[in-house]
This record gives C-alpha cells, structure tokens and sequence, in this order.
C-alpha cells in the first residue's frame, strides 16, 4: 500500500482542512516576526530570499499568484514586488497578507470537487497543472520556506512559533 500524498486523491474538505492550517501557521509567524526588532526581520541573510521578511512576503506572492490570479486566468500572476520597497512595515506586510486570505478564503468558500481538477496555466511552467496540484504547490512552498525562516530564528536564537498539525488540530478541523 502506498501512502504518498497526491493531491488527486483529496477531496474539498481535506483542502479546506490544510489551508485553515495553513492559515494559523502564518498567522502565528507573522505575530511571531511582528514582536522582532526591523533590523532583524529584514536583515539579508542571504536566504532565498534574503531577509525573513522577505522570504515571508514570497509565500503569500505565492498565494497570491497562484490562488488569487492564475486560477481566474491571469497567466501572468501578481506583479513583481520590489521587496524592500513594497513591504517597508509590519502593517504592510499584515495588509498585504489579509488582501490574499480574502481571496484564498472566497475560492475555499466555493470550491467544489469538480474544480479540483480544472486546470491553470501560468508563465513560469510549461504545463498546465490541475487546480488541486496547484492547492498542494502553495502547502507544500509554505512549508519549505517556513523551515527556512525557522533555521534563521534559531541562528539568532529566536523561538519559532508552535506549528505541529497535531497540536493544532481540534482548531484546524473543517
């Protein structure tokens, strides 16, 4: 028997589960991160995207490209940020997070099993991908770039929020 996820095999409910998850966790980052001096937080750490600020920006331009702007057929996603310039606050950063819950939240609300398998095409890949390959993509980036900012709290010796699926589930369930 075989036990590797695909997204093919999930169905709404299980989408909606791991994106309230997913919802919590980065709500407890950004809370984390907020309480953290700005030197800090955006200081270049030559990451993948540099500072932990940033590097948190990209996961919800991931968001925000995908959920909010490829899967209505803007091919081109959001428009490019100049990080430093873009996200200068804490509050821009809280702003510009719950602008891509608002619509992340709307697909959710209406998603149904057979949009699952629509499918979406962006500039950055070759192939169209189903929409329910789409909703793993953003889980799982979320979770490798959430390893990555919490290896650099621990550099500065910073404590990362809790994020355990299991210590989180009576408030995660659908």
């Amino acid at each position: 028997m075989s036990y590797l996820l695909s997204a093919s095999h999930m169905n709404v409910d299980d989408f909606r589960r791991i994106f309230k998850y997913n919802q919590q966790v980065l709500h407890s980052f950004l809370e984390t991160l907020d309480k953290l001096p700005p030197e800090t937080v955006s200081k270049n750490f030559e990451a993948s995207h540099n500072s932990i600020k940033d590097i948190f920006t990209h996961i919800l331009i991931v968001y925000d490209g995908w959920l909010n702007h490829a899967r209505k057929g803007e091919t081109s996603g959001v428009p490019e940020f100049e990080f430093n310039k873009a996200f200068q606050s804490m509050d821009t950063m809280r702003r510009y997070m719950e602008h891509v819950e608002t619509g992340v939240d709307a697909l959710l609300r209406d998603l149904n099993d057979s949009m699952l398998a629509s499918r979406i095409k962006v500039d950055w890949f070759e192939k169209e991908q189903s929409l329910a390959d789409v909703l793993m993509q953003v889980t799982i980036e979320q979770a490798h770039h959430l390893g990555e900012v919490i290896a650099l709290l621990w550099q500065n010796n910073i404590e990362p929020p809790e994020m355990t699926w299991i210590g989180m589930e009576e408030t995660h369930k659908a």
